[in-house]
């Protein structure tokens, strides 16, 4: 049997905008090779608390920690070095318009290793090979599809082989043969990479396919009010709102799911 290993913890985290609190209370642990989804209904706090954890923004309370050490009171240099660890694939995939696909995937490369260029030019090419789009270096964002923009990204996010990958809603905006094949890659890299993932949806079909941990936030309530496995949620988590969540009913019937609401 597996023993767990801890890489991010969440404790006691309060998020707020000014004197407007979006969710207090977070409690969770994410483990080494975890697909962590973070679920909830629109307007829960779901990328807010994204961004809590790639030190976007700090926390009013609570803290954040990899491996023990709190992100927010760390010393400058060793929270450099901490994010240094993570890649990140924002919701609309954030490439520069202006460089090419293989520039913007050089971005990181030429900031923090000691590559030359053609060493770089070669790790461009792997990654994207990774992601499917080999061939496609010299393509402006403009000129490829948005599934295949958001591969561009993941590409990026992936350039400085990060301990854990923070994706912000990857099937957004794309339909259900393609949002399945970004499951799919996602499942992919993290076995290749050996890389953890946390992910932002409110997609069932991804959480269901992907995900084996998750922490459910509940808008009304303003905390978390479940936290585990996604299929073990849907069996024996007792609370209306992630059953009505995870079963499209309710409230939740019209948000996008992409997928048909479960059967009782």
């Amino acid at each position: 049997m597996n023993i767990p290993q801890p890489i991010l913890q969440v404790s006691e985290l309060t998020m707020a905008y000014g004197d407007i609190v979006i969710q207090s209370g977070l409690t969770f642990t994410v483990n080494r090779g975890d697909i962590f989804v973070v679920m909830g209904g629109s307007g829960c706090g779901k990328s807010t608390l994204l961004r809590h954890m790639v030190g976007l923004k700090a926390p009013f309370k609570g803290t954040v920690s990899y491996e023990g050490v709190s992100l927010w009171e760390a010393s400058e240099t060793d929270r450099a070095g901490l994010l240094r660890k993570m890649g990140v694939l924002y919701q609309g995939g954030a490439l520069w318009s202006s460089m090419t696909i293989a520039e913007n995937i050089s971005v990181p490369l030429e900031a923090y290793t000691p590559l030359n260029r053609r060493e770089i030019s070669e790790m461009v090419s792997l990654k994207l090979a990774l992601v499917g789009l080999t061939g496609f270096e010299e393509y402006y964002p403009s000129e490829i599809s948005g599934g295949m923009r958001k591969r561009a990204g993941l590409a990026r996010a992936i350039a400085l082989d990060p301990e854990i990958l923070f994706i912000d809603e990857p099937s957004s905006g794309l339909d259900p043969v393609n949002a399945s094949l970004m499951d799919d890659l996602i499942m992919e890299l993290r076995d290749s990479l050996g890389s953890t993932v946390v992910m932002v949806t409110h997609e069932l079909a991804s959480i269901f396919a992907v995900g084996n941990n998750s922490v459910f936030l509940d808008a009304d309530r303003k905390t978390m009010i479940a936290h585990g496995d996604p299929d073990e949620l849907l069996r024996g988590c007792s609370d209306p709102a992630v059953q009505a969540f995870l079963r499209r009913q309710g409230k939740y019937v019209h948000e996008k799911s992409g997928i048909e609401p479960l059967e009782r």
